[in-house]
Formats: C-alpha cells, structure tokens, sequence
C-alpha cells in the first residue's frame, strides 16, 4: 500500500466545509468526479458503524468510520467492497487491500479552512486518485464557496444541555426568535423528532402582519445536529459544537431569492444573537 496526499484552501468556515463533504446532497456532486451517480448509505457516520461508498448498479466501497470528530477529522477504515449491493470481504482480492485508511483533516483560521485528504492505495490506482482528487476537491471548494448557502454562528456561555432546551422547548423559543424589537413570535409548535413538523408563528408586535415559519425535521443527533427541510423547499442544519465551558451554534441555510443575501444573512444573525443574549441571562443567573 502506498499513500497518497490531497490538499485544498477553501474561503468558508470549517463547519460549511464539513457539511459540504457528509450532507448527502452535497456529498453526492462532489464525488460525481469519481464516478456518475456516486451516493452513500450511512448510518449518520457514527463511529463504528458501516458505511456503503456506491456508485451506479449498486456497487462500491464497503468502509468503517473510525472516527468522527465534528468539524475537524474523519478517518474511514474500508473493509470490503459491495458488488450489486452484495457485501464481500473474505475475496483475496478484497484481502488484498482491506485496513487501508481515508482521513479528511480541517483546520480553520480566519475564517479560511485547509482540506487535507490522505489515503492509502495501491500502486494501480494511484495514478487514477492524482488525477481525479484535485478535481473533486476544486468541487468540494466550489459548493463551500456557493454565496447561495449562507452561514451565521454565535458562542453561548452556557452547558449543552441547557442550550439545547433553549433551542428546542417551544416555551423558550417564543422569548429569543426575533430578528427585530418590533416582532416577536406569538406561538411555537416543535416536534423534535425526524420527520416531525416544527411552526413558529413570527408577527409584527403592533398586528400589522404576520407569517408561519415552518419545516420539516430531516436528522435529529441530539445536542449536535438538526437538519431541517423548510416548507418552500429550502434545506438547513443547526451544529452544536461544545467546548469546555461553552457551545458554539453554527446555522448553515440555503437562501431565499427575494432578499438580498446580506438582508437574510443579517436577519437570521441578530435571531442568532438574540438566543445568545436570551440563554446566557436565564442560566447565569446568580
């Protein structure tokens, strides 16, 4: 086995990028450099569990996630290959190979993150993965970059598990999701569940108009990750990052063509910041 080293800088922060590698949609034109039709099937990439690299006629890699660390590294063990959606990883030919790793290291400054792509191989298919890497990783680069996907983050100074009541209790939500002092949201329905329906109700405070926000809950990894689709077909996803003493919220969400990027980027920031504001003052209280 050989190993073979890929790199890319990339102008967006390292939560875009990781979603841009592992949310399936995205996943799905980034590795269409390698194969037309390339797809996964997961299991949430969860440390140890099995994960199916395919390509069309349902064939592909068979690989082990070793580890997740959220935003920062994912090393895949692959074990096997999946011919026609059958599983082999006894063939001498699979033997041949089976361990080898696949790491994906990000580290951000500035707001500029380093993608660096390592993997082992063999000396037939090194020529195939230096011609085809680069590629997928200006592709990778390109949909990070994409000012149609928009991202807002905030620190609270507050423990996960607190933060995350405030974000999802309804009784909560009705006291911070305002992007202005003359709007507020009346009412707040959240079935936090996948597939479960979420409606906040968003009005002017003097009744001069007023909408429903609404969605649909795609993922749930509680106190890390909720994916949501909105009703206009929009898609988002919510990222919790603990730290010792803190958590970082990271939003990632496609954006609308009515407003202007900056407009909706702003809005969406000052809820952000209000949930900040809202969070910190009810659980430090001393």
């Amino acid at each position: 086995m050989i190993k073979v080293t890929f790199s890319a800088t990339i102008h967006a922060p390292k939560q875009r990028v990781w979603y841009v590698l592992w949310e399936k949609s995205f996943y799905e034109q980034w590795t269409s450099l390698f194969a037309e039709g390339s797809t996964v099937k997961t299991d949430g990439w969860k440390e140890g569990t099995k994960v199916q690299f395919l390509g069309p006629k349902e064939s592909g890699m068979l690989s082990i996630v070793a580890v997740n660390r959220p935003y920062e590294f994912m090393s895949f063990r692959h074990i096997g290959m999946i011919n026609q959606g059958v599983e082999d990883t006894e063939s001498e030919a699979v033997k041949a190979w089976a361990g080898a790793m696949e790491n994906y290291t990000l580290k951000e400054e500035a707001g500029t993150t380093t993608l660096t792509v390592e993997m082992e191989t063999t000396e037939e298919y090194k020529d195939y993965f230096n011609t085809t890497w680069p590629k997928a990783l200006d592709k990778v680069k390109e949909l990070s970059e994409l000012k149609t996907m928009i991202t807002v983050s905030t620190i609270i100074n507050v423990p996960i598990e607190k933060v995350w009541d405030s974000w999802t209790d309804p009784a909560h939500i009705v006291n911070w999701n305002n992007a202005s002092d003359d709007w507020h949201t009346p009412r707040a329905v959240n079935d936090l569940r996948k597939d479960g329906r979420f409606i906040f109700s968003m009005a002017a405070k003097d009744g001069s108009f007023s909408f429903d926000f609404g969605g649909t809950y795609t993922a749930i990894d509680p106190k890390k990750k909720i994916s949501y689709i909105m009703d206009d077909g929009r898609v988002a996803d919510v990222l919790f990052e603990q730290n010792d003493s803190s958590v970082t919220i990271t939003e990632i969400f496609q954006a609308e063509n009515i407003h202007s990027l900056d407009m909706q980027e702003a809005g969406w920031q000052t809820i952000l910041n209000n949930f900040k504001k809202y969070t910190e003052k009810l659980f430090n209280l001393t």
